[in-house]
């Protein structure tokens, strides 16, 4: 199994394209022309670390040199230059695949720095498969080196095992970096069925959605908080997807139902995902959370079970392990992953209520800062909320909110006033949660910050 053997339809590349801002490549056109040349020959057999700026040529080397590298590293390209190194050395690489900003990284002990074309610019015969690639992903934690997270690609295509190759008329897209897990899934996707059209760093919500639309995109994921995003910026009708994926966040009733409003003929989906656990279901029902049978009926080999309140995971699709020395194990002893979600059941429905390391401690009483958001986000006049909490010097902490309105009403002239707003979403967190976990103070606020992997960043107090 290799990624450029994934493309082919019937021995002949797929007609499908990947598409930037900047260029479209056939995928047909690297069976015979290469953006590494004769330095593929290089690499084979190595241990090559990504180190490029550009997306495009990131998917065009990780076409190249699956099958070739002995091991490929997928570096984001907001990876810190201080993390480089260590990468380096847990990943035991031997090679850089890098650009003109990257390149000069050989310093660090890399005998061999290569640098692509941005695309094929180099004739070469014909492609051959020498190895099974191993795939390094990093995670996206906020602070601190990143965790070096070891895949295959059977392992990353486990999710896909039993489908069969879809039309090339589809047109994937994702507001995810390919390099991400979430980001990488969807390009899996696109190589067995259609065509991709990759975001830019930085690219402003509006001009991806428009040019979206204007490349005739189909299907098209991202997180609960880029779909946000999406729906405050008014673009929304600037495309008409035939599918929506959400994964990477907690998909509250509030963002699937503006979306089932802005896109009524879309098929949506959340999926729950991550680097080490891999894809462990999709739901299609457009309710948060998922069915209890999920846990008795297991989709591609996926077992799930919820243990210690926390929902576990053991399918094909799990990483292998973490790289380095002094790395923990990713699996329990039973072959479980501890995803770190915690869950509560109702009426025959699991529901997501946080991760175990984000609990606020209200006088010895935990509180999950979505389970909070949930509630906020289902008033008729709020887009997005951030749970935190605040310093007291008798509970020790409590909870606080950011609110970002939606635009529309706060330009339409019957939001009331923002006194009166604050006790009406006191008010209905009043009717649900215990008085522990209502916030104390709210904050309505412009803006909140969304990561460069497009999760709303939780800053500590």
């Amino acid at each position: 199994m290799w990624l450029w053997g994934s493309t082919l339809r019937g021995g002949r590349p797929s007609s499908g394209s990947i598409k930037s801002t900047l260029a479209v490549v056939p995928i047909a056109e690297l069976a015979t022309r290469s953006c590494l040349g004769q330095d593929l020959e290089r690499l084979r057999g190595r241990c090559a670390v990504l180190l490029l700026a550009d997306q495009l040529t990131a998917a065009l080397a990780l076409l190249e040199l699956d099958g070739v590298a002995r091991r490929v590293v997928l570096c984001t390209p907001d990876l810190a230059e201080e993390y480089v190194p260590e990468v380096i050395r847990e990943s035991e690489a031997d090679a850089i695949v890098g650009d003109s900003h990257t390149v000069h990284l050989s310093r660090h002990g890399i005998g061999i720095a290569v640098q692509p074309t941005a695309t094929p610019s180099f004739e070469i015969s014909g492609r051959r498969q020498s190895v099974d690639t191993e795939w390094v992903l990093l995670t996206s934690g906020t602070t601190g080196a990143p965790k070096l997270v070891l895949h295959t690609l059977a392992s990353l295509t486990s999710a896909l095992a039993d489908a069969t190759p879809g039309s090339d008329t589809v047109v994937w897209s994702t507001f995810y970096d390919i390099r991400r897990y979430g980001g990488l899934q969807i390009f899996l996707r696109a190589l067995r069925a259609g065509s991709m059209v990759l975001s830019a760093q930085g690219e402003p919500v509006v001009e991806f959605i428009v040019r979206a639309g204007r490349s005739g995109v189909t299907h098209i994921s991202g997180t609960a908080s880029h779909w946000r995003g999406v729906l405050m910026s008014g673009a929304a009708l600037s495309m008409a997807p035939r599918y929506i994926r959400l994964s990477g966040e907690i998909a509250d009733q509030g963002v699937l139902d503006g979306l089932h409003a802005a896109f009524p003929t879309a098929e949506i989906e959340h999926a729950f995902a991550s680097t080490e656990a891999g894809v462990a279901f999709e739901v299609a029902d457009r309710k948060a959370g998922f069915p209890a049978e999920f846990l008795d009926a297991p989709v591609h080999h996926v077992d799930l079970k919820i243990e210690d309140g926390t929902l576990r995971i053991r399918s094909p699709g799990n990483a292998l392990r973490y790289l380095g020395a002094s790395a923990p194990a990713i699996r329990g002893p039973d072959g479980f992953v501890d995803t770190g979600d915690r869950l509560e059941l109702n009426e025959g429905r699991y529901t997501f209520v946080g991760r175990s390391g984000g609990v606020i401690n209200v006088g010895g009483l935990k509180v999950y800062p979505e389970e909070v958001e949930t509630i906020i986000n289902t008033h008729p006049w709020v887009r997005i909320s951030r749970v935190r909490a605040r310093r007291n010097a008798i509970t020790g902490a409590v909870v606080t909110a950011e609110i970002v309105l939606k635009p529309d009403v706060q330009s339409s002239g019957q939001c009331p006033d923002q006194e009166s707003l604050r006790r009406q979403i006191i008010d209905q967190c009043r009717g649900v949660l215990p008085a522990y976990k209502v916030p104390a103070l709210i904050q309505f606020v412009e803006s909140l910050e969304i990561s460069a992997a497009g999760k709303l960043v939780r800053a500590n107090a």
